[in-house]
């Protein structure tokens, strides 16, 4: 259930479908009206691999999704329209183009920032001929490892009663999160996130939250891992014991369960739960959530839960 997902092997097909997925997501972004906490702006998990679910094109619908079993991408409406092509290594910048002269024949108008989002000095999308590779057996592994922790994480958001996110895909830091909140307000938060606005940023964390969330590495922290970070960080938090295996990074500022940790347990999805359990209650015992209001028994498929 949880492939192998080496950092260093796929590389160069993550740090290109990382810019293709946020073309896509961009698109989603332009033409969606806000909702709090930028919840507009995430993909989901799909039985095939990710998409924009409906995105409102005037009185109809626009779809994107990310095919990750027959690596194609695939644009639908609610007029009957359906194109798309296949993935293959092509540069960023020739995947724009494709991506919106399908666009432009089925009549959708959209434009949309040119530059990368959490990237630093990060290359415009239409510029970028240096990121054009796709490996699809990557890409198949680390889909099928999403669909764990979309599966995951869902049975963890069913014993919440609070305000709790869906549970989504964020194309700017390419991870998949899902957010429970204590229903207070939080301090404004400082900003100064690479790519990102600062009122984006100060809204999307304009309340008490603890988050946890998966991605897949980076150049700054080349592997696989499960993270959880509260905000605004209440005393005492990074020092409470959560599931063996997993610790607080100070550089990152969260609490990090490595994938391969995981992987190799004898449990792995018992481990991962519990990872989202201790660190959410480091989260809520440290910052003084009313927790016996705010939490429920998981659910189970076809049981009403007890009221």
């Amino acid at each position: 259930m949880w492939p192998e997902l080496p950092y260093a092997a796929w590389r160069d097909t993550l740090q290109t479908v990382h810019l293709w997925v946020q073309i896509v997501g961009k698109i989603r972004l332009t033409l969606t009206p806000w909702l709090n906490h930028s919840w507009h702006v995430p993909l989901y998990v799909t039985a095939r691999g990710i998409g924009t679910s409906p995105i409102p094109i005037g009185t109809d619908s626009l779809e994107i999704d990310f095919d990750f079993i027959g690596h194609r991408l695939l644009i639908r409406t609610s007029r009957g329209d359906e194109d798309g092509f296949a993935l293959t290594p092509i540069s960023v910048a020739e995947f724009h183009n494709r991506l919106f002269a399908l666009l432009r024949q089925l009549g959708v108008a959209v434009a949309i920032d040119d530059r990368p989002s959490e990237m630093a000095d990060a290359t415009p999308y239409t510029r970028d001929h240096t990121h054009a590779s796709y490996d699809p057996a990557a890409m198949h592994r680390f889909w099928q490892a999403l669909v764990q922790a979309d599966r995951m994480f869902k049975l963890f958001r069913s014993g919440f009663l609070g305000k709790a996110s869906p549970v989504h895909f964020f194309w700017g830091s390419f991870d998949l999160a899902a957010t429970r909140f204590s229903g207070r307000t939080a301090p404004k938060h400082p900003g100064g996130i690479p790519g990102l606005p600062d009122a984006v940023t100060c809204e999307a964390y304009s309340h008490e939250e603890c988050s946890a969330g998966f991605w897949p590495g980076s150049e700054s922290f080349p592997r696989a891992a499960f993270y959880s970070y509260a905000y605004p960080e209440p005393p005492g938090y990074r020092n409470r014991p959560v599931v063996n295996g997993a610790y607080f990074d100070t550089t990152l500022g969260e609490f990090v369960l490595p994938y391969d940790t995981m992987r190799a347990a004898a449990d792995p999805n018992g481990v991962l739960l519990d990872f989202l359990v201790t660190t959410y209650a480091a989260a809520a015992d440290c910052g003084n959530w009313d927790r016996a209001a705010l939490e429920c028994p998981l659910g189970a498929p076809g049981l009403v839960r007890p009221v």
